[in-house]
């Protein structure tokens, strides 16, 4: 096996005090913008009664959030650069917060949308941002721990955000979702005003690329408008995804052609020169596909077949949490000293056997036949997440990490919005398929039929149904188990083919060079001192 060893620029021991105020200043912004968009699912039926809107309209409450996140992110590098990267964190945090309240003041459909907009181009930047600043203040050493802390929470708001999202909505108004960012917000801004700063490093690009910005702003805005809408419009049958389809396509590569000649790009793509980025990057996405669409459809089986609320769906959810926070603690400490490889093999194969888990799950499920797979692939994903940021980070040069983290955001959404789009789609097509295959197999002079209808028909005459409005009442009971049973197997389908997806990835993992950190000597922490960094 060959070994390549590179030693990244010096680095200046920052205060540990100082390290850990950066911490909490960025992630208390980062993670309120999570929070914003997992929180904002399950209020749509509130918003939908309130402002009086179909569910196609209120559907674009989320699509305009993320449609503007999608456009701002691959940019994120450029602006750090050409703003200043604490003034560029600190009007992502202005107009974001700003934006939530505009959102909870908006009287109609129309306004709700703009202001959404407006949040996603103000929080689309601020995970990357915070990641960058992150693995830059801490050491070598301690940046596994670093990646732990950031993943908390990361990891932590899409799980825990359905159960608050459903208790403010239900006991407050939907409009607290958005107010509750305000004060928030204004902590972030103070702190991160007096803590954060700018790396000596940063260049400001002298030109705009003006050809590769508007590539990217129609190329990414078409592809997330072409995942989100898909479903909804049967796909490649309508003419305006299929519109979408061409664009994102055209523009996608006319973008990356550019950025390749460009002198100073607006999304730099030589971070994939180096190996474990591109193949970080590539398990990213399908590590990513096979989380948020396990977490959508265990949301969608709880609240459509087994008839849970938003908070009680929502706690079948957190126990993901509790194994997330468990394993995110433990692959920190130890990713420095063992193999990176080992623990994202234990990852995936822990989310192989969640997934397994939900594929064989019945309608007579209790809860913690569903929460208990749930805290297993949290301990899943906790050893997948912190391996794999630091090995594909490891080496990136500090001046263009501001640049890759944005990639690796890029990635992780493109590939949550692949998973739940395919997988919505299989859902609604494998349902209809087994519905069509159990009624065939439904014979109307079958004793257990009969039996059946005769049991439905004297449980409605009992409640004061005449003969022939039982007999009807019975049928149509009939037909809703035939439905529901045909979605259970629509469900165990999608999930066993998540449980070869995670699975498959165990073959991608080869793809990777471990990191070996050297050990650092005590006087660098008062002077400047480079770690070597070994990937074999």
């Amino acid at each position: 096996m060959t070994r390549t060893e590179t030693t990244p620029p010096a680095e200046t021991e920052i205060a540990p005090a100082r390290k850990w105020l950066i911490t909490v200043s960025v992630m208390t912004v980062t993670v309120m913008q999570v929070l914003d968009v997992t929180v904002t699912n399950v209020a749509l039926p509130h918003i939908q009664g309130s402002l009086s809107a179909g569910v196609d309209e209120v559907s674009w409450v989320l699509t305009s959030y993320l449609a503007a996140n999608a456009v701002i992110l691959p940019a994120t590098g450029w602006l750090a650069a050409v703003l200043g990267r604490k003034r560029f964190f600190l009007i992502c945090t202005v107009v974001f917060t700003l934006a939530s309240v505009a959102c909870g003041l908006a009287p109609n459909l129309n306004t709700l949308l703009v202001a959404r907009m407006l949040q996603g181009i103000g929080g689309g930047p601020l995970m990357p941002l915070s990641q960058a600043i992150m693995w830059e203040i801490f050491p070598l050493r301690q940046r596994g721990m670093a990646m732990a802390a950031w993943g908390v929470g990361i990891m932590m708001a899409p799980i825990f955000g359905p159960a608050l999202g459903g208790y403010i909505a239900d006991e407050w108004s939907w409009r607290w979702i958005f107010y509750i960012n305000v004060p928030i917000g204004a902590v972030g801004l103070l702190a991160a005003s007096a803590f954060l700063f700018d790396p000596p490093y940063l260049r400001r690009p002298g030109r705009i690329d003006t050809p590769g910005l508007v590539f990217m702003v129609v190329g990414f805005l078409s592809l997330q408008l072409f995942l989100d809408q898909g479903e909804r419009s049967e796909w490649f049958d309508s003419r305006f995804i299929v519109t979408l389809a061409f664009t994102a396509g055209l523009t996608l590569i006319a973008f990356f052609v550019r950025e390749l000649m460009a002198a100073e790009p607006i999304f730099d793509l030589t971070v994939y020169q180096d190996r474990n980025f591109a193949a970080g990057s590539l398990i990213m996405i399908v590590v990513m596909i096979g989380f948020y669409s396990s977490m959508v459809l265990l949301a969608l089986y709880t609240q459509k077949v087994m008839g849970y609320d938003a908070w009680t769906s929502g706690l079948v959810l957190a126990p993901g949490g509790v194994g997330n926070l468990l394993s995110l603690i433990i692959a920190g400490r130890v990713v420095n000293h063992i193999d990176q490889r080992w623990l994202l093999v234990a990852g995936c194969v822990l989310n192989a056997f969640a997934t397994y888990s939900m594929a064989t799950v019945s309608l007579s499920a209790d809860y913690w036949a569903l929460a208990w797979p749930r805290f297993i692939q949290g301990v899943g994903v906790g050893f997948i997440f912190v391996p794999l940021n630091t090995v594909s980070l490891a080496t990136i040069p500090r001046e263009k990490l501001g640049n890759a983290t944005a990639a690796l955001n890029v990635v992780r959404n493109l590939g949550g919005g692949i998973g739940v789009a395919v997988m919505a789609t299989l859902l609604a097509r494998r349902s209809q398929e087994h519905q069509s295959t159990l009624v065939a197999h439904i014979d109307a002079y079958d004793a257990d039929t009969v039996a059946r209808l005769g049991a439905w028909a004297h449980h409605f005459r009992g409640h004061g149904a005449d003969g022939f409005t039982a007999e009807k009442q019975a049928l149509g009971m009939l037909y809703a188990e035939v439905k529901q049973q045909a979605q259970v197997l629509a469900f165990a389908d999608d999930f066993w083919l998540l449980f070869v997806l995670f699975c498959a990835t165990l073959a991608l993992l080869p793809l990777l060079r471990r990191v070996r950190i050297g050990a650092v000597p005590a006087a660098a922490s008062r002077v400047d001192a480079p770690a070597p960094v070994h990937a074999d």
